[in-house]
């Protein structure tokens, strides 16, 4: 089979793999669509390696047809499914424990359904799971108009929170608005510690930290949980231990692709049983920024680079 291999001066290249052989309690999937993260990115500049087990190419979550599965298990050949992978969703197949698959939601299409895992399953992790998330909460997400941002908007609004969020530009901020968003920071003309000040946060979910973090903290809601993802505004950040302390706010640091897959497993059936039904009905949309062929993966990768999508970038393997 083919997938796409990070060579040594970091070009995604369309290569010739070893077909994967599934274990007794795995699936084998043909993967029909791949949809992107920033995690990717990360891979493939050398600062995210897969768990162990997993393939070395990029891609985390994935829709496709089952080739082989257990006998007596839930999936049966042909069945359409998407799933949460650690790591090789670039490629024409991949294998994967059985419970880390989902069946593709009625009505939707291989790229939408590629969409869901990875964003749904982080929001959900880092919202609900570390960040207790409740009804009349006011939840912050940066990056509202990204994969990610969509998935996490929606989540806390059907589940009954006041969403504050950030964008780059007016465009972006329709977009979020569309989405449910109550407030829409655009974070290059509005100070945002200013703009959360006006808002106190129960909840948030940052993907960019940096400098700025320190700040948004002291305006946080006593109690509030801050919940790190990642570090795209750099990984320094003064922090005022005494106003922290004080009003007990909890900084936690959380990444999904380091848990365990029974972990991720038990968040999948947590969201099937919560949001599925929603997917269908198109109440909880999958918006997809744009479709590329897998051969394009660069390309691909250069939108999500330039701040671009609106929604979720998709690799297609047919």
């Amino acid at each position: 089979m083919k997938a796409v291999l990070i060579d040594h001066d970091q070009n995604l290249v369309w290569s010739d793999v070893p077909d994967p052989v599934p274990a007794a309690n795995e699936i084998l999937v043909e993967v029909h669509a791949a949809a992107l993260n920033r995690a990717d990115l990360m891979q493939r500049a050398g600062n995210y390696p897969p768990p162990p087990g997993w393939p070395t190419w990029p891609g985390l979550e994935v829709a496709g047809v089952v080739l082989e599965a257990p006998e007596n298990g839930r999936w049966k050949v042909g069945d359409k499914v998407c799933a949460l992978v650690g790591g090789g969703g670039y490629a024409e197949k991949i294998v994967l424990p059985a419970d880390m698959a989902l069946p593709v939601p009625a009505g939707l299409s291989m790229a939408e359904a590629a969409a869901i895992p990875e964003a749904f399953t982080t929001s959900y992790l880092n919202l609900c799971l570390e960040g207790g998330m409740q009804a009349g909460d006011t939840v912050f997400i940066q990056a509202g108009a990204s994969g990610l941002g969509m998935a996490a908007i929606q989540l806390a609004k059907a589940m009954g929170a006041k969403v504050v969020t950030t964008v780059g530009s007016e465009e972006k901020g329709q977009f979020v608005r569309d989405l449910g968003a109550d407030v829409v920071i655009n974070r290059k003309q509005q100070n945002i510690a200013e703009e959360l000040a006006k808002h106190p946060v129960d909840v948030a979910m940052d993907c960019v930290a940096g400098p700025n973090l320190g700040p948004c903290l002291e305006t946080m809601a006593r109690g509030g949980r801050w919940i790190v993802i990642a570090t795209l505004g750099s990984v320094s950040s003064e922090i005022n231990m005494l106003d922290f302390f004080k009003r007990g706010v909890k900084l936690i640091g959380s990444t999904l692709r380091s848990r365990s897959s029974e972990m991720k497993a038990e968040i999948l059936q947590d969201l099937e049983a919560k949001i599925w039904a929603s997917l269908s009905s198109r109440e909880i949309k999958v918006l997809i920024h744009e479709t590329l062929p897998v051969t394009e993966a660069e390309a691909a990768h250069a939108i999500l680079e330039r701040q671009e999508n609106l929604g979720k970038v998709v690799l297609l393997m047919q």
